[in-house]
């Protein structure tokens, strides 16, 4: 049980550092050419 005490806070910081790059990410516009990226494996260059 002593075991516990030490995991689910790590676990939840980790979590939380997880969330905090995901929404980085979102509000930076990484995923801003959904569209685009699906038709370019389409053409030929």
């Amino acid at each position: 049980m002593n075991v516990l005490v030490i995991l689910i806070p790590v676990s939840l910081i980790l979590g939380g550092i997880g969330l905090a790059a995901f929404i980085w990410t979102v509000r930076s516009d990484q995923y801003d050419d959904a569209e685009g990226n699906a038709a370019r494996i389409l053409l030929d260059d």
